[in-house]
């Protein structure tokens, strides 16, 4: 049996860790009296939303922050390592302690191949020659169920999938067999059936080698699927800790039970059977066209022969895992994909696959686009007043200063948020509040159809609810028409009236959504559902 943390000596105890940014004036405290217990071979979940302090509380255990003053006692093993050397907290890292981050492409050095980065590790810590190093690392991969783990050995980050890049950090911070693993995020942003794979294999692992799991996430089906404890943080305190059968069940805190009760509720309008169709596609295709070697080419269909309509006021969603071709069959039917696009495209009646760029112009305002990152897609250089007007003064070049700021501003409070924002940028805003911003940009000039692309995919529990919310209550308002894109299945089963589930480029399914996930008949439908649920 586990040892229970608080009867029996704890491998980890924080007691009373307080974390303060030192900034040019007042410090700012960050994490506030935080303390917790984790055993030997426990897997420990810290779950709040972002900016709660979950992330900052995990780096304090190797002392990974920067410009911070910490104060309270972090024991491992015994020894506070809050107090000890520079040179000793070094022999920690990796070692003892080691950490899988929320986003491998960034922690991952581009310049160098994974088989490089595992080495230096084993070299670094383990006192491994380069060929034992090499040796370890290819065993490593192959451990973490990377196919052909020789050859991606000598592969760089950016020649893998979300997945194996994923099982290539896992790998590195097992190199040494630590005590302790921190895993920040580590399924966010990658498909259902990966994230599922993912947990299966930490769980593994932790089985084979008894380390403690310290899970850091704001997905709750995660922690309930893999954490023997929990602890619930907001604005830098812990609030709870519970066994987690006993919280899901029972939570003491009020937070706990929004963050729980946070899940995607359906409350659509049934579609008319005569509602008028207004996006309709036949036999659409995209192509990209690559060079290979000196003269030849390759050809790669990212989209082929898809069919569909949308109603007007309908919500038709498009699910699959990354690289299905979701988001380039929707950049296909709006006329913005890069590649080659064949087939047939109607906008209210109107074939627009084959319009001149001019003749398509006055259609663009009707057609309006959500992308997955707001920090990435609004300019940071920009005001949010700059950022809506530009498209209200490209599509309604009529309308003075005056009357587009009173448009942005009735927008923005229709939206949620309020018009004494208009002059701030978008790095002063939460991520749930940049999406408000995005949607106000598209939403102000009245659009018939809406493509959203992820629009959640990257906001905690809560904002999705309320963003969810908000375009549910938009799209009743405005009577727009929603393609959603996402490979988040609970959010469109709360979302969409129609579903089209996609697979290498091709649907394989179509159908109503509540007869979709009821009754799946494509076996790819069925693995999807089956990890989503699991």
């Amino acid at each position: 049996m586990r040892s229970t943390p608080g009867r029996a000596d704890p491998m980890l105890s924080v007691r009373n860790l307080c974390i303060d940014f030192q900034t040019a004036g007042e410090p700012v405290r960050v994490v506030d009296d935080v303390s917790v217990d984790i055993a030997a071979g426990e897997r420990f979940a810290l779950v709040g939303e972002s900016g709660s302090g979950k992330t900052v509380s995990a780096l304090a255990l190797m002392r990974l922050n920067s410009d911070v003053r910490y104060s309270g006692e972090v024991l491992f093993e015994g020894r506070d390592l809050l107090k000890i050397s520079e040179r000793e907290i070094r022999a920690v890292r990796g070692n003892e302690i080691a950490m899988i981050f929320q986003e491998p492409m960034t922690a991952l050095n581009p310049l160098y191949t994974i088989g490089d980065q595992i080495c230096e590790t084993l070299e670094l810590h383990a006192g491994l020659s380069r060929g034992q190093a090499a040796r370890r690392a290819i065993e490593l991969l192959e451990r973490t169920h990377i196919p052909e783990a020789q050859r991606r050995f000598s592969a760089y980050p950016h020649q893998l999938s979300g997945g194996q890049r994923q099982r290539a950090m896992i790998a590195m911070a097992l190199a040494c067999s630590p005590k302790l693993l921190i895993a920040d995020e580590p399924t966010t942003a990658l498909d259902v059936t990966i994230q599922r794979q993912i947990v299966e294999l930490l769980a593994e692992l932790q089985r084979e080698f008894g380390m403690a799991v310290l899970l850091i996430t704001h997905d709750l089906p995660l922690v309930r699927a893999f954490a023997d404890r929990v602890g619930v943080m907001q604005n830098g305190r812990l609030l709870e800790t519970a066994d987690t059968a006993q919280l899901f069940a029972a939570p003491a805190d009020p937070y706990t039970r929004r963050l729980i009760d946070s899940r995607p509720r359906r409350s659509l309008r049934p579609i008319a059977a005569d509602a008028p169709v207004l996006l309709e596609a036949q036999q659409v295709g995209c192509s990209f066209s690559f060079r290979k070697g000196w003269f030849g080419r390759r050809v790669f269909d990212a989209v082929r022969q898809v069919d569909l309509q949308l109603a007007r006021g309908e919500t038709l969603g498009v699910v699959g895992e990354s690289g299905s071709g979701k988001t380039t069959l929707g950049m296909s039917l709006l006329r913005l994909a890069q590649g080659s696009v064949s087939g047939q495209v109607r906008f209210d009646g109107t074939r627009i696959d084959s319009l001149a760029s001019a003749a398509l112009r006055p259609l663009r305002r009707r057609m309006q686009v959500v992308f997955q990152d707001p920090y990435n897609s609004l300019s940071p250089r920009l005001t949010v007043e700059q950022i809506i007007s530009e498209g209200l003064a490209l599509h309604r070049p009529e309308l003075d200063a005056i009357e587009r700021r009173e448009q942005i501003v009735a927008m923005l409070e229709e939206v949620g948020l309020s018009g004494d924002m208009l002059n701030r940028y978008p790095h002063e805003f939460s991520g749930g509040q940049r999406q408000r911003i995005a949607i106000a940009r598209a939403v102000v000039l009245h659009p018939e159809l809406l493509l959203l692309d992820e629009p959640t995919s990257a906001l905690d529990v809560s904002v999705q609810q309320q963003v969810l919310e908000l375009l549910g209550e938009l799209q009743r308002r405005h009577h727009m028409s929603y393609l959603f894109i996402t490979h988040d299945l609970a959010v469109i089963r709360a979302m969409a009236h129609r579903v089209l589930v996609m697979k290498d480029g091709r649907v394989v399914e179509a159908g109503e959504t509540q007869a979709l996930f009821a009754e799946p008949q494509a076996e790819y439908t069925r693995e999807l559902l089956a990890a989503a649920n699991s």
